[in-house]
């Protein structure tokens, strides 16, 4: 188990980009019984962090509409009147639209974010004595962590291209996407190896050397 200190040190980091999963007008807030905290002229947006993969919900002005999908600014300098950051949320507590959108959004973020989620496989480490990080991403086996294993200490990946040829991962993208939807789904809520712990747990960490959320 992750240690007090490390926890709160982990809930200290923000995101500073996010993905738009679903945009929700007030007047559907209310007829679905939710009470969210929206100013007049705002409308409630449903967000998926870029690093962290953090779910998120924030009020936005309604003359600043964004599209669902699109990478959006969230730092802490965005002025208040054009977003606020309500807080995070739980899978459940996503729209239905929301939770279409995500597996597109994820996948979208390891696409474009390559070389960080390649860094993970050059540097995960074993969670126990008979457990290795790399056992539980989808489709590797005993057999594919221990090619996967040599092929790094030879030469570190450099690319998905180069995982799928020296590896043997048939398709790194769609593996480590579905790895994260575990994660987010609560599917494998034991271990968090890519997606930031939901908050209010004191969830395992497995031990690594600087895997994608260290």
């Amino acid at each position: 188990m992750i240690k007090g200190d490390m926890y709160l040190q982990k809930q200290k980091k923000y995101e500073d980009y996010a993905y738009v999963l679903d945009v929700v007008e007030a007047t559907l807030l209310r007829s679905s019984g939710r009470h969210v905290n929206l100013h007049k002229g705002e409308l409630l947006l449903q967000l998926l962090g870029e690093e962290y993969f953090t779910l998120l919900e924030a009020a936005i002005n309604e003359n600043y509409r964004p599209s669902v999908g699109i990478r959006l600014y969230i730092g802490k300098d965005v002025p208040r009147s054009i977003l606020r950051i309500l807080g995070r949320i739980s899978y459940d507590e996503l729209t239905e639209n929301a939770k279409i959108e995500l597996e597109n959004v994820v996948q979208k973020i390891v696409q474009t974010n390559e070389q960080k989620f390649v860094n993970f496989f050059n540097t995960c480490t074993p969670i126990s004595p008979r457990l290795h990080a790399l056992e539980l991403i989808p489709s590797i086996g005993k057999k594919s962590m221990q090619k996967i294993l040599e092929e790094r200490e030879k030469k570190p990946f450099e690319s998905f291209k180069d995982l799928h040829e020296r590896g043997g991962l048939a398709d790194p993208v769609k593996a480590i996407t579905k790895r994260i939807m575990d994660e987010l789904t609560g599917k494998d809520s034991r271990y968090f190896l890519l997606v930031r712990e939901p908050s209010g747990t004191m969830s395992e960490k497995f031990p690594k050397k600087g895997g994608p959320s260290a």
